[in-house]
């Protein structure tokens, strides 16, 4: 089963199953192709260590009782391009709040990812990063957009016009006192420094964004959103709500991934 089609005429009704990979839960549902949720959300605990036999074995588990689909999304944590995984921070760790495992780096490093899973669904399957098929969901299409999760770690994503951009893996850029993005808005900085002092860093963190890509419009989303006060940031900031990024897996279809 091809990964990733360029020529399929799907049906008016298509449905889409659309799972989003997080560094705490595996999330899923059948969605149809106006956004519209077929199914309820089912979740799992994101198993520690999870190398890409157990992360298969886990996702398939979890979407045995959703019913039928002709496509598969996968949001995932980490740089995918072509549907190989290039760099995954999240699943190399042996523990949520762990140091990177090389062993689990190396299992991961080029993993065809969506050949697995269409050999694994019979389906037609598109792998992208978590961040961009969240960002598919919220993007209004005018102009430069930029999105920032947050969770686990820190995703980004980028629009032009409504076109999805290469990935970047722009929370691993250097930001304060020696640390990434990702280092210092990461769940584990947020529960050890406080809320209040988190969402300061972020307000730094969206200046900085800012500073060198001048983006129109940010988005904010990611389970760690729902600790930020929108009254403290700019104008041009929104935030989006954490099913997004169920919802995109639709949308990530219509656009270049």
């Amino acid at each position: 089963m091809p990964s990733t089609p360029t020529q399929i005429e799907w049906p008016t009704d298509v449905k889409t199953l659309a799972i989003d990979i997080g560094g705490s839960g595996f999330k899923a549902a059948v969605v149809s192709t106006d956004g519209v949720m077929l199914t309820q959300r089912v979740r799992i605990e994101t198993p520690y260590p999870c190398p890409p036999d157990v992360f298969v074995d886990s996702v398939t588990r979890l979407v045995h009782d959703l019913g039928s689909w002709d496509r598969v999304s996968v949001g995932f944590p980490g740089l995918v391009r072509e549907g190989k995984v290039r760099n995954i921070p999240t699943l190399s760790r042996s523990a949520y709040d762990g140091e990177s495992d090389p062993e689990l780096e190396s299992r991961w490093e080029n993993f065809d990812l969506a050949h697995a899973l269409a050999d694994a669904f019979k389906v037609p399957v598109k792998v992208a990063n978590d961040a961009d098929v969240q960002g598919c969901a919220v993007v209004d299409g005018d102009g430069f957009e930029f999105v920032m999760t947050l969770g686990t770690g820190v995703g980004t994503a980028l629009f032009q016009n409504g076109r999805l951009a290469p990935h970047l893996e722009a929370g691993h850029a250097p930001f304060r006192k020696g640390d990434t993005f990702e280092e210092q808005l990461g769940n584990v900085a947020r529960v050890a420094v406080g809320n209040d002092r988190w969402q300061r860093r972020l307000v730094k963190a969206i200046a900085a964004y800012h500073s060198f890509l001048f983006f129109d419009t940010i988005y904010i989303g990611g389970g760690n959103a729902k600790h930020v006060d929108p009254a403290i940031l700019p104008a041009n900031a929104r935030i989006v709500e954490n099913t997004a990024g169920i919802l995109g897996g639709v949308r990530l279809w219509d656009m270049d991934s």
